[in-house]
């Protein structure tokens, strides 16, 4: 069984009379990657500032490793590491120079685990060179190197590829991945990049307007119902939707250059067969798996993404 390392229990922000999250509950696990997404202004900031004590709760609790951080902060904080976008380092002073800086900061951070967070962000060869010709995924890299030195059991990236190329990204994604599975770390992803969450993390938790809208395994959405999203050029169009509705109970279509609709890839040749006997012409039919895109917009609605 899964251990649980945060635990969030009817959490609640209100500014004056207004609540802007409501009652969130939900728990991350141990060496999982779980991804915090929703619009602008849905509220992930502010759950991510109340998950590790920037802003005061209105209601409910924290806990980080069974520990509340409403009366036991420094103890459950202790288990935390964050990098909020781009990691500030110093660019003039090498690698190896700003995680000593950083390691003099804590008690008790030794030589051998600085090398230890060096090896396991895989930076080894670019130590001796300034952090100001680094690339951007370089001082990221450094940036969760950073967070990790004091061993925490909680790693939480806000927009953690932000301004990252696709190889840059592919970097992060793969020593994020390397974290969870090697050392155990839950690590909390908040992201816009609905498709770099869909690679990254193994479940998802989607807020609208201070809200819990889902919560599920990444690779849920197809286990779950098996939907594909079917376009079929067809003609005439008005007798096809009709065919759709009656023989199929198929009632969401969308009419464009063709017919797109929701269902299992195994109806295909029987939704054929309804049309070619019913005397609407096929000409093209093309199958996409439903994304995590898919998922969000269907929660969120198209046009509110900032």
């Amino acid at each position: 069984m899964s251990e649980t390392a945060m635990e969030l229990m009817d959490v609640k922000k209100r500014i004056g009379k207004k609540e802007i999250i409501k009652g969130l509950s939900f728990t991350i696990n141990k060496g999982e990657i779980f991804g915090l997404i929703g619009p602008n202004g849905a509220g992930k900031t502010t759950t991510i500032r109340m998950m590790v004590g920037l802003m005061q709760l209105s209601n409910g609790d924290v806990k980080i490793l069974g520990k509340s951080i409403k009366t036991n902060y420094k103890e459950a904080i202790r288990e935390v590491g964050a990098i909020v976008e781009n990691p500030e380092m110093y660019p003039f002073m090498t690698g190896a120079q700003n995680l000593a800086h950083y390691a003099r900061m804590i008690p008790g951070i030794s030589k051998k685990r600085v090398q230890e967070v060096v090896r396991i962000v895989g930076l080894e060869k670019a130590m001796k060179e300034k952090v100001g010709k680094y690339s951007l995924g370089m001082r990221q890299r450094l940036g969760i190197a950073q967070a990790l030195l004091h061993k925490p059991s909680i790693l939480i990236l806000d927009e953690p590829t932000n301004g990252l190329d696709p190889a840059g990204i592919r970097e992060i994604r793969m020593y994020i991945r390397r974290l969870a599975t090697e050392q155990n770390v839950a690590v909390i992803i908040s992201s816009h990049l609905l498709s770099e969450i869909e690679l990254m993390c193994d479940r998802i938790g989607i807020i609208k307007n201070g809200e819990l809208v889902a919560l599920q395994q990444v690779n849920e959405k197809a286990d779950q119902n098996n939907l594909n999203q079917i376009q079929m050029e067809v003609t005439p169009v008005e007798r096809a939707i009709e065919l759709l509705k009656a023989h199929h109970g198929i009632h969401a279509v969308q009419v464009e250059e063709s017919l797109s609709f929701q269902s299992e890839k195994e109806n295909i040749p029987s939704l054929v067969q309804t049309f070619v006997q019913n005397d609407v012409s096929v000409f093209q039919v093309e199958v996409t798996k439903s994304t995590l895109e898919d998922k969000f917009f269907d929660l969120i609605g198209e046009n509110t993404i900032g």
